[in-house]
């Protein structure tokens, strides 16, 4: 049987396709009118239907059945006859396919059954296909359950780093760091493959992923500072002098050391901790540190008795005993430092020794001539008197404390001040205490690292090594050192920076805690109208005189007004500084610092106030002041210009004259000025001389070359910016 089309078969039968196709489709055959029909698909068709072409191509085999059940049902037994006889009416009827309708219940069973036996071979093949796939299901499920049995039964540990990025995280657990990352966004973290974590962090996502995890406890560096090498060799006493402000700790080291150091302290007072080795002919050497005596200078003086071997305690015979003699005397017993009391101005008449060693008694130092323990010296700074007698005192204490290092052992010592220079980068004034500092050594103080670049000892000189008790100072670190950090020298420059991270990252974390609170303690008080603030920007030449002006200013603080540091750093004011106090409508206190020309112009155009001092108690005082509602008229400082210093001329009975270029404003003859160096103040005095080529001047303004000569001041540098300003009474604005 050939194949037809659907709509040539439905044609020829005399049966609508619709019908045609809905029969099949309850076979689950789906054909459109043009598709064709396969030969069982036609017998099923013409078995349901019937058909002419059908019953002519089986005449013998078909007709005897249809036309038995139609007339003679009854007689089956002569089917001859009835084809015969059959043979006419087919072709006289041809258009009446009906009559074979009563056909359908007796032919309609056999095609099912047919198609029935057909149509589970069809669905007998993906019947197969499931059972593979199936199969292989299996296998694959029971893979991975052996192998997370085995894994199950192996114990997974891990210990997690202090300090460690995404990616050392991901190769530690085996797990992608695609996965890590995810898991830390579900903690709302975002951080990249190379950045740190918290190590509780990542010991979480460790957990997560089913490890047995803990952080890793690292040997405590600081335990290791502390504990110094056994000392094989005598090494030079460092004594450290205190006292009470002018009462003399710096002309009598001035007298030792046969400088003239007091009289470039600002208001004569000393506000950093100085260093200095003296060597004595034949006896030895001894390092002095000199601590400042004001009240302000407390965290100064208890770093300084942290660091010695011996604490000279200064008194003045006219003076007495004065509160921060007590704080000092307080300060050398809780480290148990042994004391010398040094009575110092016996030159001047109204002095009384005695009256000394009386009060002093009463604070259990009792003298040796007495029946006390404490040497007392009688000397006189100015003079010179007794100042043999003190250091041989020294030299003898020194013996029998048996001071002994270790010059062969890794170097350690303590960070004694820090400040930022223009030029060199952050510079460290420390001592070293123990072992030998070389140039070229990697070091970590605090947080900070660095490798040793250069070394310069107490007077300036550069030196490739430092011995035990020796006060250097060094450049190289990458950022400041707090002052009082411990130093320790590592052999390899990788635990060096380790160490200096992971402590970085802690002192991040804490401050951001406080910071955190402290805020919304602020917002809170401020929301409810219970306080006020003062918000003050801290600009000072060392970290040294920070601290001190935050410890004070922290102690004004009440109730009813509080003061707010909202930043403070070393070196001078910058345009950022004079921007930060507009934007927060704070004040800026610069001290021994001064600004730059463009934070000079921006705090005029802004009405930021700057104050500058140069005498720390000036500064305490005028804060004190406006919290109190009590600020006087004070002198204004009005600035008229600035030079630079491009060349200097020595010249005979005259001294150093300095040529310069004006920059900014103008130059006045007998004008007040100061000498500004790497935004440091070095000198402040008077113009004395202002020349024009060779002619003398009374003022010369911006773009103009000229000839400056200060008044009792030869010490001019390439460089240097020479300003001239002038003091005017105004109304306080602070």
């Amino acid at each position: 049987m050939a194949k037809q089309r659907l709509q040539d078969v439905a044609s020829s039968i005399g049966v609508p396709v619709s019908e045609i196709r809905k029969f099949l489709k309850e076979w689950g055959i789906d054909k459109n009118n043009f598709a064709t029909l396969e030969e069982e698909e036609l017998q099923m068709i013409y078995d349901h239907f019937g058909s002419a072409k059908n019953s002519q191509k089986t005449q013998a085999k078909e007709q005897p059945p249809q036309k038995k059940p139609q007339k003679p049902q009854p007689q089956p037994q002569k089917p001859a006859v009835n084809s015969k006889q059959e043979q006419k009416p087919q072709n006289q009827q041809p258009p009446k396919p009906k009559i074979p309708k009563p056909a359908p219940p007796t032919v309609n069973i056999p095609p099912p059954t047919q198609v029935k036996e057909r149509e589970p071979e069809r669905s007998t093949k993906p019947k197969k296909d499931e059972q593979q796939i199936l199969k292989k299901l299996q296998q694959q499920t029971t893979k991975k359950e052996k192998s997370q049995q085995e894994q199950s039964q192996e114990i997974k540990i891990v210990e997690i780093p202090p300090i460690l990025t995404v990616r050392e995280l991901s190769e530690l657990i085996s797990i992608p760091p695609n996965q890590v990352m995810t898991e830390l966004l579900k903690r709302g973290i975002l951080a990249t493959i190379n950045q740190n974590i918290d190590p509780q962090v990542a010991l979480e996502i460790a957990q997560s992923f089913g490890f047995l995890a803990e952080i890793k406890q690292e040997k405590d560096e600081e335990e290791q500072i502390d504990k110094p090498s056994e000392g094989k060799e005598p090494r030079p006493p460092i004594v450290v002098v205190m006292g009470h402000v002018d009462h003399g700790k710096t002309t009598l080291l001035d007298t030792i050391r046969k400088t003239r150091f007091a009289q470039k302290e600002k208001g004569g007072i000393t506000q950093h901790i100085g260093a200095s080795t003296v060597e004595l002919s034949g006896k030895g050497k001894i390092t002095f540190l000199d601590t400042p005596g004001h009240e302000a200078f407390t965290t100064l003086r208890a770093r300084g008795a942290q660091v010695t071997d011996i604490a000279i305690l200064v008194v003045a015979a006219d003076d007495g005993v004065m509160p921060q003699t007590i704080e000092a005397i307080n300060h050398a017993k809780a480290f148990n430092v042994p004391i010398i009391v040094a009575v110092n101005k016996i030159d001047k008449p109204e002095a009384d020794p005695q009256r000394v060693r009386r009060e002093l008694s009463e604070k259990g130092l009792i003298p040796e001539e007495w029946g006390g323990d404490t040497i007392f010296v009688d000397v006189s700074a100015k003079t010179g008197q007794n100042i043999e007698t003190l250091l041989e005192y020294i030299l003898i204490l020194a013996e029998l404390l048996e001071l002994k290092a270790n010059p062969d052992s890794l170097a350690r010592g303590t960070v004694i001040e820090s400040k930022l220079d223009r030029q060199r980068g952050p510079t460290v004034s420390l001592i070293v205490q123990d072992g030998t500092l070389r140039v070229g050594d990697a070091v970590v103080a605090g947080s900070a690292f660095g490798r040793i670049r250069a070394m310069f000892d107490d007077k300036g000189k550069a030196i490739k090594s430092a011995g035990p008790s020796i006060p250097v100072e060094v450049l190289g670190f990458e950022e400041l050192p707090n002052a009082g950090d411990q130093i320790r020298v590592f052999k390899d420059e990788r635990e060096a920076r380790a160490i200096a991270e992971q402590r970085k990252l802690k002192k991040e974390l804490s401050q951001k805690v406080s910071k955190g609170l402290v805020l919304e303690e602020v917002f809170k008080r401020i929301q409810e109208g219970k306080s006020k603030e003062l918000r003050l920007i801290l600009k000072a030449d060392t970290i040294g005189s920070i601290e001190a002006l935050k410890k004070s200013f922290a102690e004004l603080s009440n109730d009813q007004v509080s003061i707010r540091i909202i930043h403070s750093d070393v070196g001078s004011i910058s345009e950022n500084d004079v921007m930060l106090a507009k934007a927060s409508e704070g004040i800026i206190i610069g001290f021994n610092v001064r600004p730059d020309l463009k934070a000079r112009e921006a705090a005029e155009q802004e009405g930021v106030d700057v104050r500058l001092y140069s005498i720390i108690y000036e500064a305490i005082e005028d804060v004190k002041k406006a919290l109190t509602g009590m600020l006087k008229p004070v002198q204004k400082e009005v600035f008229h210009g600035s030079a630079q210093v491009r060349a200097t001329f020595k010249i005979k009975g005259v001294g150093t004259v300095a040529g310069c270029y004006i920059t900014d404003g103008k130059i006045l003859r007998n004008a007040r000025a100061r000498l500004v160096r790497d935004g440091v103040v070095i000198f402040e005095g008077k113009v004395e001389s202002l020349k024009h080529f060779k002619e003398d001047v009374n003022e010369l303004s911006k773009g103009f070359e000229c000839g400056i000569k200060l008044k009792d001041f030869n010490d001019v540098k390439v460089g240097d910016s020479i300003e001239c300003y002038e003091m005017k009474l105004e109304q306080a604005q602070l």
